[in-house]
């Protein structure tokens, strides 16, 4: 495993690629996510050998990208973002980056349970199909915070175990976003961390929890840095990583308001690149492993 950096999750602005591995580097992070329309600009000027060589350089690996098909919207948009994905995932692909994320809400207001789950699964399947065509894979992200699934009217996936079902029914480069923040308040054990097959783990997010809070009272966009409190048992949650055979990325994900109280993105690559490599010293790791 090692640590990579999401910088829009942390409060830090970057201009471009080089930008974003700049400010991994500075973070002490060994990986980076990017935009993969811009990747794929860049390798279509430039070859896939010199964006290679602009991680290279810096001694950080392209981690992740976000998935850049709108599949929440009309129809026609979702086919048009359709028609390109092909280049974008082939860009990324080049450049030794097979993994893209999305994130999946646990209620509705307009769909109920089957009708959300048939959208969901037409939705996905050909975004699937086209990413396996270019050996990338989807991980797809269950969100577990009770208030957040009793803001709307139909419920919906918000555990592990319900978004393997569905991803299975995807494709099978279909796999999880596991985030620790989801895992705790979905009421996600260990022993299911460590059920787990390493190819269905294709993203880790991790955080921690405000303290005194009841599990079924957090807030989503409420949430310390990782380890901050001790509430997410985010050694345990690391160590079944190691022991499942993940060897990918962990991201940081806190959405912690204090830090855009810090006066620079020095200050908070700074804070959080800290409080990774202490939650990886802890769990026993070592940022490459």
């Amino acid at each position: 495993m090692y640590t990579a950096l999401a910088p829009y999750a942390i409060g830090v602005r970057t201009s471009d690629l080089p930008a974003a591995i700049e400010a991994a580097r500075m973070g002490g992070f060994e990986g980076v996510e990017f935009v993969a329309d811009e990747v794929a600009g860049l390798v279509e000027r430039h070859g896939d050998e010199h964006v290679r060589g602009l991680f290279e350089d810096a001694g950080v690996r392209p981690a992740a990208w976000s998935l850049p098909t709108d599949w929440r919207s009309a129809d026609e948009t979702w086919r048009r973002d359709l028609e390109k994905l092909p280049r974008l995932a082939s860009a990324a692909a080049a450049i030794g980056c097979p993994r893209t994320t999305t994130w999946v809400l646990p209620s509705s207001d307009e769909l109920p349970f089957e009708e959300n789950y048939r959208f969901h699964v037409e939705r996905f399947t050909p975004i699937a199909r086209i990413l396996g065509e270019h050996g990338c894979q989807l991980g797809l992200e269950f969100v577990g915070p009770k208030t957040m699934r009793d803001s709307r009217q139909h419920p919906f996936i918000y555990t592990m175990a319900g978004m393997l079902e569905m991803g299975a029914e995807i494709g099978t480069n279909v796999g999880l976003l596991l985030d620790c923040w989801h895992w705790y308040t979905s009421g996600g054990t260990l022993d299911e961390l460590h059920a787990l097959r390493p190819e269905q783990v294709v993203y880790v997010h991790v955080n921690d929890a405000p303290a005194g809070v009841p599990v079924d009272e957090q807030v989503d966009n409420v949430r310390a840095l990782p380890g901050e409190t001790g509430v997410i048992d985010i050694t345990g949650f690391l160590r079944a990583m190691r022991a499942i055979g993940y060897d990918g990325p962990v991201a940081p994900e806190p959405f912690k308001q204090e830090l855009g109280d810090l006066p620079s993105d020095a200050a908070r690559l700074e804070l959080v690149g800290a409080a990774m490599e202490r939650i990886f010293r802890d769990a026993g790791l070592h940022a490459d492993e």
